[in-house]
């Protein structure tokens, strides 16, 4: 009962913080717009094409349009995962420390923040979305910046609700520091905006598998700073299929008189097809 009760503790601590920690988290799809494909590792997503309007005619009525359902494939692109162990002696001697705070830790420092960047850099390496080189030194030109991705936005004619900006902590600080009706205006504008750490905030990411010379540490490292992405939340499919966090105490554990901390992750982000005019991106020069 009492390893129950630990197992189960540890699972509710993780998920929580899994949800309430991760930037991203706002862009997590209800997977039952989707379902299996036809292999293991992949979804199929369904997409609707209709004919436009017709002459009507005071004959024979209405001109008989067509409905088409097609479903496109898309792969799995995020599987990690590590098993931990903390010798039963050193977490009893620590007072329960060091196990006790080990599961908590990996989330805040590793997991939450690489599935951020994973996300971001997946989102921005999409072709075919909104991307521009720039500096913004003050709040008045990243103002101007993110009026301009706004009008490009409206001109593709992109659902003015549902619009998420995220934007690096410096690019924010500039633009609370114009305290502006302005600035106001364009930042209200959002559904939601969401500040960044720039730590997680890259345009491209390279992990780490944990095992090959130099990445025996596992995690991730990234490259370019963003200044912001603006996200037309259904534009993207982004969403956890398997999330495992399971304790193993020394008694269960055949191999060493120690407990045991093992963290799985299996899920997708991609930019649907034909909604790339959803995504605009901000990069630093």
């Amino acid at each position: 009962m009492n390893t129950i009760a630990l197992a189960k503790r540890y699972t509710d601590c993780v998920n929580e913080v899994y949800a309430q920690s991760a930037k991203s988290a706002v862009l997590e799809t209800d997977s039952a717009l989707s379902r299996e494909g036809g292999g293991a590792n992949e979804i199929v997503i369904p997409s609707l094409s209709l004919d436009g309007l017709g002459d009507y005619s005071r004959n024979s009525g209405y001109v008989h349009g067509n409905v088409k359902l097609t479903w496109s494939t898309v792969r799995y692109n995020y599987e990690r995962g590590r098993m931990f162990e903390v010798d039963a002696m050193d977490n009893e001697e620590s007072q329960n420390v060091a196990f006790g705070r080990l599961a908590g830790e990996f989330m805040r420092t590793r997991a939450v923040p690489e599935l951020d960047a994973f996300r971001f850099a997946r989102i921005i390496n999409t072709e075919d979305i909104g991307l521009e080189m720039e500096t913004l030194s003050t709040g008045d030109a990243a103002i101007a910046s993110i009026r301009k991705a706004i009008n490009a936005l409206d001109a593709a004619e992109v659902p003015d609700t549902e619009r998420i900006l995220f934007i690096s902590p410096a690019v924010k600080a500039l633009i609370d520091d114009m305290d502006t009706t302005k600035s106001r205006a364009v930042m209200d504008g959002f559904e939601q905006v969401v500040t960044v750490p720039a730590g997680r905030f890259y345009a491209s990411v390279t992990l780490n598998d944990g095992t090959s010379a130099g990445e025996e540490g596992g995690g991730f490292e990234g490259e370019g700073a963003v200044n912001y992405l603006i996200v037309h939340r259904p534009a993207v499919l982004c969403f956890t299929k398997h999330l495992v966090s399971k304790v193993i105490p020394p008694e269960s554990n055949p191999d060493s008189d120690a407990y045991r901390y093992g963290f799985r992750s299996y899920g997708l982000c991609t930019v649907l097809s034909g909604r790339e005019a959803g995504i605009y991106c901000s990069l630093a020069e």
